[in-house]
């Protein structure tokens, strides 16, 4: 396999992890899977940028001498907020001839500046994708998954989403094994699902301010396996079904339906990752009924089956079985 060439583009008050997290799978991928990815890091005059930690990254050269690369990576950080324009026409001009382009964080704020993202699905960190969607009106930004691929562009979510996309990209290029052999060595899961979630359930939507409403949030919490239609759930508030559909939406920004799905599978996620109970038992916990109805979910929502999820996040994948 050729080599293929991974150039970051690294800036003032960028956040150190959007680079390391990556450059590690990466080199990693190289010297666990034997076909090492040539890695260079560019500044926009090659002089040394200081991240928002503190810390002080040397790169390998100037944008203008790092040719173009197979994969490009832009990280985030603070400095996304007010780039050096000269970043924003370099990243116009040049970033298109790359094969893939990749964002870290808020690094999507870049791409989107120098209209890479026009016409198309994007994602960033959960509390810039207002600001995004809102910049850059032609950017049809997804505020849940933890990253998104449209084309041959990928913006991913907050720090360590990053290391996610990597590993994804390393397991494309190279294979599951190698991929999985990083993940060890770094100690980390193989890869969450890209359109998993970035936060809860319970942090993805408001808290309702009326105290009957959060009464009934946090008993659709407590009770996954409990009838969660809109008329029990209304009954328990005190109200209509019709008024609580329209309270509930309005103080939480979802509806009841959509709250219900995403504490079901929350819960399921994390039963498949911490318990050896079987999928069937799993199902009936978590209020779907039966394990189809189960997988459905979790197809529709992250992309993979009950079975897969378990084989990548169970600390021992046991071998599955549908009491």
């Amino acid at each position: 396999m050729t080599q293929r060439s991974v150039l970051v583009v690294v800036f003032d008050d960028m956040q150190s992890l959007d680079v390391t997290g990556p450059v590690e799978v990466f080199t990693g991928a190289g010297r666990l899977g034997g076909d090492p990815y040539g890695i260079r890091t560019a500044s926009l005059d090659g002089a040394p940028v200081r991240t928002s930690s503190g810390l002080t990254l040397v790169p390998d050269c100037a944008l203008t001498e790092a040719g173009t690369p197979h994969t490009l990576l832009v990280p985030g950080g603070n400095g996304t907020r007010r780039p050096d324009p000269r970043l924003i026409d370099w990243l116009r001009e040049h970033a298109r001839h790359a094969e893939r382009i990749v964002s870290v964080c808020s690094g999507a704020l870049l791409l989107a500046g120098a209209g890479l993202l026009d016409g198309r699905r994007a994602t960033t960190h959960w509390s810039l994708c207002g600001h995004l969607a809102r910049t850059h009106p032609a950017v049809d930004v997804d505020p849940e998954p933890i990253f998104v691929r449209d084309g041959n562009i990928t913006t991913s979510a907050g720090v360590t989403a990053g290391i996610d996309l990597a590993l994804t990209l390393v397991e494309e290029d190279h294979g599951r094994d190698t991929a999985l052999a990083v993940a060890r060595h770094l100690v980390v899961f193989l890869r969450r699902p890209g359109n998993q979630a970035q936060f809860s359930a319970q942090l993805a939507a408001q808290t309702a301010r009326r105290e009957p409403l959060r009464q009934v949030q946090q008993w659709i919490t407590e009770h996954p396996d409990a009838d969660l239609s809109v008329e029990n759930l209304a009954d328990r508030a005190g109200l209509s079904p019709r008024h609580f559909a329209r309270a509930f939406r309005s103080e939480t920004g979802t509806t009841p339906g959509r709250y219900v799905e995403r504490v079901r599978l929350e819960h399921a996620r994390r039963l498949l990752e911490d318990t050896s109970d079987g999928v069937g038992q799993i199902s009936r916990a978590c209020g779907y009924g039966t394990p189809e109805a189960m997988r459905r979910a979790f197809v529709k929502a992250l992309d993979t089956s009950p079975a897969e999820y378990r084989r990548r996040f169970h600390p021992y994948s046991p071998r599955e079985t549908a009491r």
